[in-house]
């Protein structure tokens, strides 16, 4: 059955982690999974201190190429009754600086114990919600 927004906004913000979906200059989809906060209407991610091949990361160039993404969590479970997902829509940007990079760290870092005990220094991706739509296979 089809989640309204508010049901699938309740969900999506309840999972630790989502799947950021970008599209790269090719036309192909790009999937990676990232950690999130809610800011106002806007959810964000930071590119922190894990290992990385290249600071130049994929994600970040195709955001200020195509800024349309999708932001999907869902919910698996061998009782297939159980299952659900939930996704953003959503017009992104990377942010460099300013107070709206200090206050996307300050929600991640209050979200996330890993972000207060090394506080990430890297760019955001703040993507403005558009459109909140979900699936469940059952009504609870």
């Amino acid at each position: 059955m089809r989640l309204t927004a508010d049901e699938a906004q309740r969900r999506f913000l309840g999972s630790p982690i989502a799947r950021l979906a970008t599209i790269a200059g090719d036309g192909a989809p790009r999937v990676v999974p990232v950690v999130f906060a809610l800011v106002d209407d806007a959810l964000v991610h930071v590119v922190d201190h894990k290992p990385k091949s290249t600071p130049d990361l994929a994600r970040l160039r195709d955001v200020a190429a195509e800024p349309r993404v999708a932001l999907l969590v869902d919910a698996y479970d061998a009782d297939w009754t159980r299952l659900w997902w939930a996704r953003a829509d959503a017009v992104a940007e990377v942010v460099t600086g300013g107070p709206t990079w200090r206050r996307a760290v300050a929600a991640l870092q209050q979200r996330y114990v890993q972000y207060r005990e090394v506080p990430p220094t890297g760019p955001v991706v703040r993507a403005v919600v558009r459109r909140w739509s979900g699936w469940s296979a059952s009504k609870g």
